[in-house]
């Protein structure tokens, strides 16, 4: 007889394909529209699962050596679940393929079309909810279309409170399709002062008010490292019964997991630190509660932005070095600061592992580390495009969290979509640089700045005179 076909992460997967979640109007059981498109009545016809959930590994984990209570670094390497693999490869094999053969016309197996599930992605997806304590985990083409989705939880008239200092993907989104394409309104205020937020989310709470159903946190922020209190922030958000949404891509649960801090889900861009090399292009939701996992699978499911499986395959290679690849790049940065600071062309230096920054002990509190992105002024918009330009190991990017060393200035480059009245106000200036450091000799890095600072230096002196 044949090995069962592997089933989805979750029982309710297959309900959720048709139920948007609480308060929401979606198609019947017996829509033939739903799913992969064909399923009509036989829809909730389901095998047995052999995924687990984080509540059934909880429950078995005394029989099984207590798998959950190892560390992140073990669980990384040592995925939680496996597929029914008959030759029990050490590399997980990728199922790249849209559709799955089903066992009868009215008999359906636990996968049927690679937009609604597919085991490659599930491995991915368990993973990732097993490392940041979440009860499922959704993988996304991007971290935009994950960010996309999570503001699909809020409805026409409800409001959306961010912080000022953002990514500038999230801001435009919040800018111009939030308010102008869905009917939100968004409020920012400063994150790192949680009686704004609360005033925030009081005053949407009065009579005739937008109520805040989401507040959207970045800690530390990009790209000026501002620290949040996570914690507090969840509960002030959580007593007025609004979602918390923590977009932890600089820290990745490596350094930080927000949702033990309190959050309802945590957004990673899978871009950076998880798949780690520059060659993928996606983001990861993991989730709290069983009616949000619902909601957030069937806008996953229904606008088809998932994650494919080659870069789900090329992610979960990624995951098993995560933490060796950021613990290097930590120490990197915290070397790479400390030659910052101590520069006189530079004016300020961000890094949350300095003890110099503002909210150095709230960011020890929360996270681990002090991670690996830097940014810093020299107060001319001229020597740092120098420094950024004569650099020879840091690659001029967009993006962070790879092998290598990057380097940018974000108001010309991940946040030029700004406005730059709105970068003014906020406090980001033209001539900020953002570092991400990479796994190179520190040495070496350190030697390839001092030579960019040093003509920097000359090329600013020269045109002074």
């Amino acid at each position: 007889q044949k090995k069962k076909q592997q089933s989805r992460t979750r029982a309710w997967r297959q309900a959720a394909r048709t139920s948007p979640g609480p308060d929401r109007r979606g198609p019947s059981p017996t829509d033939s529209r739903s799913a992969g498109g064909t399923r009509g009545p036989f829809l909730r016809k389901k095998k047995k699962l052999m995924f687990t959930t984080r509540g059934d590994l909880r429950a078995r984990s005394a029989q099984e050596g207590d798998k959950v209570s190892r560390s992140i670094q073990t669980r990384l390497v040592h995925m939680t679940d496996k597929l029914d693999d008959p030759f029990d490869s050490v590399a997980p094999p990728i199922y790249q393929t849209a559709t799955f053969n089903q066992p009868g016309a009215t008999d359906f197996g636990p996968y049927d079309y690679s937009r609604s599930g597919n085991p490659t992605r599930t491995l991915l997806e368990n993973q990732m909810a097993d490392i940041e304590n979440a009860d499922g985990a959704f993988a996304f083409a991007s971290g935009m279309a994950a960010i996309a989705t999570v503001m699909r939880l809020v409805k026409p008239g409800e409001s959306v409170l961010a912080g000022n200092d953002i990514y500038g993907g999230t801001q435009r989104f919040l800018g111009k399709i939030a308010p102008n394409k869905q009917g939100l309104h968004v409020r920012h205020v400063d994150m790192t002062k949680v009686d704004e937020v609360r005033a925030a989310l009081e005053e949407g709470a009065a009579e005739g008010n937008a109520p805040v159903k989401l507040v959207l946190i970045e800690s530390p922020t990009n790209p000026r490292l501002e620290v949040c209190d996570i914690a507090a922030i969840s509960a002030v958000a959580k007593e007025h019964g609004a979602v918390v949404c923590v977009d932890n891509s600089i820290m990745a649960p490596i350094f930080q997991r927000p949702i033990d801090l309190g959050a309802d889900i945590s957004m990673t861009s899978a871009t950076k630190f998880i798949a780690g090399h520059s060659d993928v292009t996606g983001g990861i939701l993991s989730v709290v509660g069983k009616d949000l996992c619902d909601e957030i699978y069937f806008h996953q499911n229904a606008e088809g932005n998932m994650m494919s499986p080659f870069e789900c395959w090329l992610a979960l290679r990624g995951l098993k070095t995560m933490a060796l690849r950021m613990e290097k790049q930590a120490e990197n940065a915290a070397r790479i600061a400390a030659f910052l600071e101590a520069h006189p062309m530079v004016k300020r230096v961000n890094y949350a592992g300095l003890a110099s920054h503002p909210n150095s002990a709230l960011h020890a509190s929360q996270a681990s580390s002090g991670g690996s992105i830097i940014s810093f002024e020299t107060g001319s918009v001229e020597a740092s495009r120098r420094i950024v330009e004569d650099t020879k190991l840091f690659k001029i990017t967009v993006s962070f969290g790879s092998v290598t060393s990057l380097i940018s200035m974000p108001c010309y480059m991940s946040h030029a979509s700004v406005p730059a009245e709105i970068r003014r106000e906020r406090g980001l200036v033209d001539d900020l640089v953002r570092i991400s450091a990479g796994i190179e000799s520190i040495e070496d890095l350190i030697g390839d700045l001092e030579q960019a600072f040093a003509g920097a230096e000359k090329a600013v002196a020269a045109g002074a005179q």
